[in-house]
């Protein structure tokens, strides 16, 4: 398997689309390789779909392992503790965080103006449907995102030693998984559906951010992006470029030549 994280790994953050070359580089892998997207973000939501169209891939880690895919098929999924939700997001709301998560064109967040914020930073506007926070409550929830800086963060993981806050590369906010839950957990779920190592010894990943650092760590081959977070360049095998630089594609390249 080839996982690849999605958000400034293989998409452009400046241009918000994969470059030619990373999608020429992932045809030429597909075949020889099962391609899988790991990624914190859920691909079946308005915001994403297109992007899984367009990548195609054998299997998909959603939403940091807590729903893991194969085709339409849902091998596993994993629903947050709903007292430690309830407990996350009434704090979250007293506090002025932007604590939440889009289920399909309806967007649940504390403090709707904190995202609106970020999203006008990003793209200039902010079309989103909010509705109340409180009706999470009554949802199956995998995982939440937050939105907001490292201190934020380290002040939910203060209060909240249950859970883990990854930040996002460009330190905008942060991922919200139950611990025992991971995009490695997930990989290592495929590797048994598919009847692979489930070390993950035989498994190339490239990643960016703190939710990619189990995976970078222990897989056979782990490529941290130039533009990622230097804790996950530590323990990585190899630094290849930033996304914007054709980085992913020239390492995948590399790996084909090796294989003739």
């Amino acid at each position: 398997m080839v996982s690849f994280d999605l958000d400034m790994t293989l998409l452009d953050h400046k241009t918000w689309k994969i470059p030619d070359s990373a999608m020429e580089a992932i045809e030429r892998m597909r075949g020889r390789h099962r391609i899988v997207l790991a990624t914190g973000r859920d691909m079946d939501n308005r915001y994403s779909e297109g992007l899984k169209e367009l990548i195609r891939p054998d299997a998909i880690v959603h939403l940091n392992g807590t729903k893991v895919t194969v085709g339409e098929q849902v091998i596993f999924e994993h629903f947050f503790s709903k007292e430690t939700l309830r407990e996350l997001l009434t704090y979250c709301d007293a506090a002025g965080y932007g604590m939440g998560i889009t289920v399909g064109w309806e967007d649940f967040y504390t403090h709707p103006e904190v995202i609106s914020a970020m999203d006008v930073a990003r793209w200039g506007r902010s079309d989103r449907d909010f509705k109340d926070w409180r009706k999470l409550l009554e949802m199956p929830v995998r995982t939440l995102a937050f939105v907001g800086n490292e201190e934020q963060a380290k002040d939910l993981e203060r209060r909240f030693p249950q859970l883990n806050f990854p930040m996002f590369a460009g330190k905008t906010g942060a991922d919200v998984i139950e611990k025992g839950m991971s995009k490695a957990e997930g990989l290592i779920r495929l590797s048994r559906y598919f009847g692979e190592k489930e070390d993950l010894s035989q498994l190339i990943a490239f990643g960016d951010s703190m939710n990619d650092y189990e995976i970078i760590r222990f897989v056979g081959t782990g490529c941290a992006m130039a533009n990622g977070r230097p804790a996950l360049q530590a323990v990585a095998d190899r630094v290849v470029g930033c996304n914007v630089d054709h980085a992913v594609q020239t390492e995948m390249r590399r790996v084909l030549e090796s294989l003739r």
